[in-house]
């Protein structure tokens, strides 16, 4: 094989032909149409009625020692708690709601294909040319939605709570020739007393028109379906009279250790 290049006389006497013009082609052809319609409408009625009687007395004491030596940790506690609490009191709720919801519309869009003609006959293309994309997707989606939730509650509560609480702590942890003493007395006497009347009233009446009107495709009118949903005199009441009364003594006493 020769390493000398051509001769001047070589390259004149070579040839060269053009590409031909470049062409596009299209792979992936697609068309995407969404059409969404959504009503939503959630009236919410509440109510709510409530008497408390609430008591709670807290007291703590601690005490630690900690790698200590020849150290004395004490930790004394006295609680005494008188607690009167007298409700005659009535408590109301009332909630009136009146809704009317108009969710009629005329959902637009292309409207419906005719019905194909079944005439037995089956036309035949051009199969000699076959043009266009190698995968054309044509996705059409109509979506029309009516949502409607009326919601209506009533709560009525009577409740009484006491939570009277004592505590002592005492540690000793890594001493020699320690002591630890922890010592609670408590002493707690809780009156409550409650009367009277919690009333939850709730009332709710409702008028929903979900019509959705559709474009006709014979005829280029537009032809409508309705559906009309009607949810009235909805009460939901509770309401009790009541009389709650209680006295609770209690006492606890913690040895010395």
């Amino acid at each position: 094989m020769s390493s000398q290049g051509l001769t001047p006389e070589e390259i004149e006497a070579e040839v060269a032909t053009a590409l031909p013009d470049k062409e596009v082609v299209t792979i992936l052809d697609l068309n995407v149409d969404v059409d969404v319609f959504i009503d939503a409408a959630a009236p919410i009625d509440l109510a709510a009625a409530a008497q408390l009687n609430v008591a709670a007395p807290l007291e703590a004491s601690a005490a630690a020692n900690v790698l200590s030596q020849d150290s004395g940790a004490q930790a004394e506690t006295i609680q005494t708690a008188s607690v009167n609490q007298v409700l005659l009191a009535d408590a109301y709720a009332q909630a009136d709601q009146t809704s009317d919801i108009d969710q009629a519309d005329e959902a637009d869009g292309d409207p419906a294909p005719p019905p194909p003609d079944d005439s037995g006959t089956v036309e035949i293309g051009d199969l000699a040319t076959l043009e266009g994309p190698l995968l054309n997707v044509d996705v059409n989606v109509d979506l029309d939605t009516d949502l409607a939730a009326p919601i209506a509650g009533a709560v009525a509560a009577n409740a009484n709570v006491a939570a009277p609480i004592d505590a002592a702590v005492a540690a000793n942890v890594g001493s020699t020739n320690s002591d630890a003493i922890a010592f609670s007395n408590q002493d707690a006497v809780i009156n409550q007393r409650l009367e009277g009347i919690a009333s939850a009233n709730a009332v709710q009446d409702s008028t929903i028109d979900q019509g959705t009107t559709q474009p006709d495709s014979t005829s280029g009118e537009t032809s409508s379906t309705t559906s009309d949903g009607t949810s009235s005199d909805s009460d939901s009441g509770s309401g009790g009279d009541g009389t709650s009364g209680g006295d609770s003594a209690g006492s606890s006493t913690g040895s010395d250790g």
